[in-house]
């Protein structure tokens, strides 16, 4: 399955520069029901610890949130098959739907900026 699970790839934003400043003004614009959560953890991973080792690895767990939540069918079709999972009485089931969604989750983390 790819990133984009709409049909219409025109409705979804491209992804920024990689930055923090830029992943954050995407974040405000097109999936702001992410912001708090962004800024909270900037401000304890990030500028509380005065630690900016902890940037690539903020940046990769928020790349990839944003890759996903910008495209809220993409978003939408990854809650259902988590859901579904944790609903599941068959463990078989329950694997490959969580397989589906960690397959999602790792090519989100590898969509570049413009795309």
């Amino acid at each position: 399955m790819s990133v984009h699970a709409s049909d219409s790839r025109a409705a979804v934003p491209p992804m920024p520069e990689r930055s923090p400043k830029a992943l954050r003004a995407a974040i405000a614009q097109y999936a702001p029901h992410l912001l708090t959560d962004f800024d909270e953890h900037w401000t304890w991973a990030v500028s509380e610890a005065y630690d900016i080792s902890t940037v690539p690895a903020f940046m990769a767990r928020w790349w990839g949130a944003y890759a996903i939540a910008r495209d809220p069918a993409l978003e939408a079709h990854l809650r259902d098959l988590e859901h579904r999972a944790g609903e599941s009485a068959d463990l078989t089931q329950a694997r490959a739907l969580l397989e589906e969604a960690s397959n999602i989750r790792y090519q989100a983390q590898r969509v570049e900026p413009g795309q």
